[in-house]
């Protein structure tokens, strides 16, 4: 898969999410993330089971790994099985951060 990237900017305001990436649930389970912030900002990695574009209700949680979960800083971290979306939460802040998602051999 090639990386996706998804930026989200000033949270000041409120809680933002970037719009769902949806994962290959038929390729290879091992997920690599990273975000990237800029300025002061406040984020967690959430995923779901459920499809986003399915039309019903989406339950989102935070990524297992606490690493992952209301961060400040740059962070690396991977799934070993494939949920069916990621996105960023955006919890408070007024700089940016960036999350890049790759699923292997796709």
């Amino acid at each position: 898969m090639k990386p996706i990237v998804q930026t989200l900017t000033d949270a000041s305001a409120g809680a933002k999410t970037s719009n769902p990436i949806i994962m290959d649930y038929f390729g290879k389970p091992e997920v690599s993330l990273q975000v990237v912030v800029s300025g002061v900002v406040n984020w967690t990695i959430q995923q779901t089971l459920d499809d986003p574009n399915n039309g019903g209700t989406v339950t989102w949680f935070p990524h297992p790994d606490t690493n992952l979960v209301a961060q400040t800083v740059n962070r690396q971290g991977n799934y070993a099985y494939i949920p069916v979306s990621v996105r960023l939460l955006l919890n408070s802040g007024s700089g940016s951060a960036t999350l890049t998602v790759v699923q292997t051999g796709i």
